[in-house]
């Protein structure tokens, strides 16, 4: 395997800059068969470790961080970067999607991105004049803007972001028709809704679909088409000492409407809703051992706090389930595709916190996971919700269905007025403490860029 590797060691690059060096990159990688001369771009090479090893090692790194957190051995690493790309080309003929694995690896003195694709080696750039000292504030702002706004906002740190983490890769990305983004995220950037990165022009999520990993190493990397089979849908509106979640009936019944009656009779789901008092931790484990759900969707409180995993939980109409217990539910890993949660809080910016979150599909045993950075507006949530489960089964993966949901949101497509609505049910009959909402406009990222495809895109 050709070592790529290139550094930016004396200055900043301008965009113009950034932009050149890609498309010298691109040139030289396709006219010497990736025979790429690291003297061109004033970097010596490293010779103590292969780039396959010292990839191998940074999976590990990102397997012993998860390991440490949860007080568990994990999945044991490994895939070479060949493997992974052998991977990626079979996933690309199987689903029609293209899709590249982005590590994004804050150090204490650099930034180190790792870039494989189904058909190029690796490539590597370590950005020097991003230390995480400089990192770590402009992803607290990133995330604080989004959260306190919700209006459409295309700040400074949105595209500082974008420069340091895509702009390096985007000649290549483009050029080798890659449409999906596999992140693998190290301490200090788990909390990053990548969606709403932006690049002057686009929203990241306007390219590609996007899924945070824990590693590649740690997903099920198995593509299989979501057939019809079985999902189960519960949640609470009231809580004894939580905010209510009074549209969450409207969400359940939703979620259940769009895969059991939006389609056609091939197409259709079993399921059934299960709400307030009946939304147990005994009667969720006597339904997930009679049905043997396919998909599982929680639309009540989640949290994700600093500390250990104890401290994190899913509230129950009775009780709490604590992310440390997680793997004490007998969950049908044989048949469980996706777990949703519809309501999460993280505690952004703390590497717990953060680590928790991404590690709940890990910690359930689910191939995926989709759930929210922050507690999102309940409208918003409804709305996104039933358009992610419409969109679900009529693409290839997950992801999109996802990234259709999001993206009609941004585009204003889909609202919350009573009498005209862009879900393709019609008007969603909101209950009376969210009628006031009238037409509401959920293009800004606040409202669709907290929600995160987690572990498996497929």
């Amino acid at each position: 395997m050709t070592t790529t590797i290139y550094s930016r060691v004396i200055r900043p690059l301008s965009l113009g800059d950034r932009r050149s060096l890609s498309k010298s990159l691109l040139k030289k990688m396709m006219a010497v068969g990736l025979g790429l001369t690291l003297a061109s771009f004033g970097v010596a090479p490293a010779f103590a470790q292969t780039l396959s090893e010292k990839i191998v090692a940074m999976e590990k790194a990102r397997e012993q961080e998860f390991a440490a957190y949860f007080g568990e051995s994990l999945a044991e690493v490994t895939q070479t970067p060949e493997d992974i790309a052998l991977t990626l080309q079979k996933i690309a003929a199987e689903t029609g999607k293209k899709p590249a694995v982005l590590w994004i690896i804050p150090e204490k003195e650099f930034l180190h991105l790792v870039l494989v694709t189904p058909d190029l080696d690796p490539v590597v750039v370590n950005l020097h004049d991003v230390p995480e000292t400089v990192l770590r504030p402009v992803v607290a702002t990133f995330q604080r803007e989004l959260q306190l706004s919700q209006t459409v906002n295309r700040r400074e740190s949105a595209q500082q972001l974008y420069q340091w983490i895509i702009a390096p890769y985007a000649e290549t990305l483009e050029a080798q028709g890659i449409d999906t983004l596999l992140f693998c995220l190290g301490n200090g950037v788990r909390g990053l809704p990548m969606a709403a990165l932006f690049d002057g022009q686009e929203y990241l999520l306007e390219k590609y679909s996007l899924t945070n990993i824990p590693a590649f190493n740690l997903i099920d990397s198995n593509y299989k088409p979501l057939h019809p089979g079985n999902i189960l849908a519960m949640g609470a509106s009231e809580f004894a000492d939580q905010s209510p979640l009074p549209a969450v009936p409207v969400e359940l019944d939703n979620v259940l409407w769009a895969m059991t009656m939006d389609r056609t009779d091939e197409k259709r789901w079993q399921g059934e809703t299960f709400l307030n008092q009946d939304f147990t931790i005994d009667r969720f484990q006597t339904e997930l051992a009679e049905r043997q759900p396919n998909i599982v969707h929680l639309a009540t409180h989640s949290f994700f706090r600093s500390g250990k995993p104890s401290n994190s939980y899913i509230e129950f109409w009775d009780d709490k389930l604590n992310l440390d217990k997680m793997s004490q539910i007998n969950w049908p890993s044989s048949t469980l595709e996706l777990l949703v949660l519809s309501a999460c809080q993280t505690a952004l910016g703390d590497d717990e916190a953060e680590l928790g979150f991404a590690g709940l599909a890990l910690k359930a045993g689910v191939k995926s996971a989709l759930a929210s950075f922050w507690n999102v507006d309940d409208g918003a949530t409804l709305v996104l919700m039933t358009e992610f489960y419409r969109q679900l089964g009529q693409t290839t993966t997950k992801a999109e269905a996802l990234r259709q949901a999001q993206l009609k949101m941004l585009r204003g497509e889909l609202t919350s007025e009573l009498e005209q609505s862009g879900i393709s049910r019609g008007a969603i009959a909101l209950p009376p403490s969210l009628i006031d909402l009238g037409q509401t406009d959920f293009s800004a990222p606040y409202y669709w860029a907290s929600f995160t495809m987690l572990s498996s895109p497929w």
